[in-house]
């Protein structure tokens, strides 16, 4: 299901929405984490890109393991080569598990700050009203900062560690 699309192998075109959705959600997650004013414009952004960034890594993975199984029983990958492609895998692997990680965080930046939470949470009020206490928001805040770096380091290792596969063989 996931190895071709019209007789091209899928994983080199669905890796692409997983490069560019990936990063855009750690992008997106941390200015509606930091920069309160653009949070009512971005809400349902976020929330969407929450959704579609993970979708994206998982196609990519399964298409790039049926990649590497349909490349492996047609003999078509050397033994000394299969150590790179399974880096490869590995790094694909964790940038899935590391966009699933960075999509909860976004799905609970959108469920728990408010668009108006910068009014609401900067005199320090408690979650009496309904509203996150300071602590959720900049919890939340430092968990945004962190998943996005993460994100985005095992997108680019990744993909380049795909790169140096495909161009240069190393």
């Amino acid at each position: 299901m996931f190895e071709e699309f019209m007789g091209i192998p899928a994983h080199p075109l669905v890796v692409h929405a997983a490069v560019v959705f990936v990063p855009l959600l750690a992008l997106l997650t941390i200015g509606y984490a930091l920069v309160a004013p653009i949070r009512p414009h971005t809400r349902w952004v976020l929330g969407l890109l929450a959704v579609g960034a993970p979708v994206a890594a998982l196609l990519a993975k399964l298409s790039g393991d049926a990649f590497f199984d349909r490349m492996r029983a047609a003999n078509r990958v050397t033994p000394e080569f299969v150590p790179t492609l399974e880096t490869h895998r590995d790094f694909g692997n964790d940038t899935l598990w590391a966009a699933i990680a960075l999509a909860i965080v976004a799905l609970a930046l959108v469920r728990f700050v408010s668009p108006k939470a910068a009014a609401t949470t900067a005199a320090g009020a408690g979650a009496t009203d309904g509203r996150p206490g300071r602590a959720l928001t900049l919890t939340l805040q430092v968990l945004s900062l962190v998943a996005a770096a993460v994100a985005v380091y095992y997108v680019i290792r990744t993909g380049d560690s795909g790169a140096k596969a495909v161009w240069t063989g190393q």
